[in-house]
Formats: structure tokens, sequence, C-alpha cells
């Protein structure tokens, strides 16, 4: 295990002092589609299409040396393919990497495996047509919180399809929920099922067989309530993988203003740009 920036750990530990985690309305978060205060804001250079009948959002920038498939969070019942724009556009200028980010149907109207489905749609067609779209055949994958999650259960669907993937503080045992916060978003997502149901591999992916899965990048927050699951499938991945775990920092840190986010964010997209040459 790799514990990182020890140095920023006095400003992180007083931001987790501070910061009080909010709850609201399932409409509140939808509107604003990062949890946030206010909407975020929507760049022109994104391009809104629908592939094999899934939406996504497309970010070209001039150079292209691969493609990224980005899954977003939003606990599987919020969240958008807009909702990280300026993040998004940022990371395929510098990593020079077309991203493709997908709208997924949400929970409690569409659960499990509406979600799932549509990440493996999008996945299959960008298979069959990134070398046409996109002048290259590297593909990459990745995403935060919930997306992380779809990220591995589409792998685990479309093994030997992309060449790295970027984990960013997922939830990969939804048997054991920690708190009743991530106990009601998981029974959003699976209804009806118990404990015992969620254990299933093409559910909770850290009881899945992980043979065949490419190389990593697990990242998580030492005080983030989901730091076991990141744990627990870094012992698991057969492939090289990077464990990073942030010291001080909570459950989704990079998308607070924190001089860690800018860091974490800049070591992601290292990583992405150096992966699967």
């Amino acid at each position: 295990m790799k514990i990182v920036d020890e140095d920023c750990l006095a400003e992180t530990l007083e931001f987790a002092r501070t910061f009080q985690l909010r709850e609201a309305p399932l409409e509140v978060l939808r509107r604003n589609r990062l949890g946030g205060d206010t909407p975020p804001v929507r760049l022109p250079q994104g391009q809104d299409r629908v592939v094999d009948g899934v939406p996504v959002r497309v970010f070209t920038p001039d150079r292209v040396e691969g493609v990224y498939l980005h899954i977003h969070g939003g606990g599987w019942s919020f969240g958008s393919a807009d909702g990280q724009d300026e993040r998004l556009w940022a990371l395929a200028q510098e990593s020079r990497l077309a991203v493709v980010t997908v709208e997924y149907r949400l929970a409690p109207e569409h659960p499990f495996p509406a979600g799932p489905d549509d990440c493996e749609a999008a996945a299959r067609w960008l298979a069959g047509h990134v070398e046409s779209e996109f002048g290259t055949s590297r593909l990459l994958i990745g995403g935060e919180s919930a997306g992380a999650h779809l990220t591995v259960l589409t792998l685990l669907r479309l093994p030997g399809i992309f060449r790295a993937a970027n984990l960013v503080f997922g939830a990969y045992d939804l048997s054991k929920p920690g708190t009743d916060r991530l106990k009601r978003t998981y029974e959003l997502f699976t209804p009806g099922m118990t404990a015992e149901q969620r254990q299933a591999p093409e559910i909770s992916p850290v009881f899945a067989d992980l043979t065949g899965l490419p190389p990593a990048r697990i990242v998580v927050g030492a005080e983030d309530p989901l730091l076991e699951d990141s744990l627990s499938l870094a012992r698991r991945w057969q492939a090289p993988v990077e464990l990073s775990v942030v010291a001080g920092a909570l459950h989704g840190f990079t998308l607070y203003p924190q001089t860690i986010t800018e860091r974490e964010l800049r070591r992601e997209r290292e990583f992405l740009a150096g992966s699967g040459l």
C-alpha cells in the first residue's frame, strides 16, 4: 500500500474537520449533477451523441493518441455525462485522449442491471468504432465512486478490450455497507436484494474472478468509508496495480478545491497519458 501526499495532510484534515456532508433530495442532486450548490459548467467542446441507444458526451482534442471511456459517479442515482466538462476537457487535452463519458440510466427508476448494461453497450460500440471514429486502437477506461464500480463490471463483461483502468474511490463490495447512507444507496441500485445476493460477482466485483483484467490504478482516501473496498480489490487484482491511499482524504475528495485535488488530477492525467502504449 502506498500512502501519498502526507505533506498535504494538515490541509486535508482541516477540510475533513469542517466539511459537512449534506443530505439533499434526489431532485436537487440531479439538477446540480455533482451534488453541489449550482449546476456545473457545460463546455462547447463537449459533443452529445447517442451510440447503440446510449447517450454519451465526447471530448476530442486536436491530438488523439487513445480513447478514455469515462463513467461518472453519483451513487448510481445522480450525476451525468455533462457534470465534469471542465475536468474532462483538461484531461483530454493534457493526456492526448478523446474522452467518451456515458450517460447511463439511473436508479431508482432504472435499477441494476440497467446502468451496467448501458456502460457495456457504450464500451462495445467504442470497441467496434474506435479506429474509424478516432484513428487509434488504444482504449482506456475509468471512473469515480459508482463509476469505478461500473468500470470494473464493464471490464468483467468485456475482457481484453481495455489496456488500463483508472479506479477512483470506488464501491466494490455492495454486501457490507459501512454507513446508513451507503446502505440506502445500495438499496436504490439493487432493490429487494439481500446482502448475500449482493455478493454475486456481477454486483460486487471484489468477489469476481479478476483474471485477465488490465493493469489498474486504484485511488482512495484514508478517511473514505469505502477504503476497505479499494484495499480488497487491490489485493485480488491479478494484473499490475498501483494503489494510492491519500492521507486524510474523504470520499469524493477530487471534487473539492484542495491542493491535493490538483495533485491527484495531475497524477490521473499522467497515468492515462502513459498507459497502454
